[in-house]
């Protein structure tokens, strides 16, 4: 028994110190500032940077081929910390965070027939658009959520999608996976926003949706020389690089289109939270 145990644990031995040879003969030097960035990232591997995780986005900063900017989860300290490790200067930028560019819930929304298939977004497109008469709204299967790592996402109890911005990110991961591409990423800041994504026009949009917007321009017209929202396709837009702050302009709007939402005002489930 025991010149078995002691041949074994000789091969063992020799194996091992073969092993260890091999790891410092084929080792593959990095450069510690990779290390030193990939401490600094936060770990998601969300790949929303369009690398497949940190590890690699960190490698991509060092050769070159990323900036500290392109990491859409990192805040501006770790954007700032990354470059004081490369030595680079790193301009400020603004959050942004998701949002749904549709209201249309099932206590809104028409629908042309029901839906019964596999409970996904994707899926549902593929017949003739969806079931809703909208062909730009929110199906509601909950696609984007699907992707979300944050959990920043939620499917409302009337059946559509609604960010957290708490939560939220900015990676982008839930714009990619919606088929009616309604989901768009703006200025955490940003106060006033249209909620709809139809282009057609005014009558039809509205008998598809009660809260569409119709293109009226009463929005647009409340600017004059200073447009902050505009009117294209029959659908307005607002300007989020210079974005309008006035709640009472949402009154100009005769469908609910156009809303007030303080998205910084919002806690991390999704409510608005009031000073005491």
């Amino acid at each position: 028994m025991l010149i078995p145990t002691a041949v074994l644990s000789g091969m063992g031995l020799i194996a091992g110190l073969g092993l260890a040879v091999a790891a410092r003969v084929f080792a593959v030097e990095t450069d510690p500032r990779q290390d030193a960035v990939n401490d600094v990232l936060p770990g998601a591997n969300c790949g929303g940077c369009g690398f497949a995780g940190c590890s690699d986005f960190a490698a991509a900063v060092v050769d070159g081929k990323a900036s500290p900017v392109d990491c859409p989860v990192c805040d501006d300290a770790a954007r700032q910390a990354i470059g004081a490790v490369m030595g680079l200067e790193v301009a400020t930028t603004q959050r942004q965070v998701a949002l749904v560019m549709c209201q249309g819930d099932e206590s809104v929304a028409k629908h042309s027939f029901r839906y019964n298939g596999q409970a996904s977004c994707a899926s549902a497109d593929l017949y003739g658009g969806g079931d809703k008469v909208c062909l730009h709204g929110c199906l509601g299967l909950a696609d984007c959520q699907a992707v979300c790592t944050f959990g920043a996402i939620e499917m409302t109890e009337q059946g559509i999608a609604r960010v957290i911005p708490a939560r939220c990110t900015g990676c982008g991961k839930c714009i990619a996976a919606c088929p009616k591409h309604i989901v768009s990423l703006i200025p955490a800041d940003a106060k006033v926003h249209v909620l709809c994504a139809n282009t057609d026009k005014g009558g039809p949009a509205k008998r598809a949706c009660d809260v569409a917007c119709i293109g009226c321009k009463k929005c647009e017209k409340a600017f004059a020389e200073d447009p902050r929202i505009t009117i294209s396709n029959n659908l307005a837009y607002v300007d989020y690089e210079n974005a309008p702050t006035d709640p009472g302009l949402v009154e100009t709007c005769p469908t609910g289109a156009l809303v007030f939402r303080d998205l910084n005002a919002l806690d991390s489930d999704g409510k608005e939270v009031r000073p005491n």
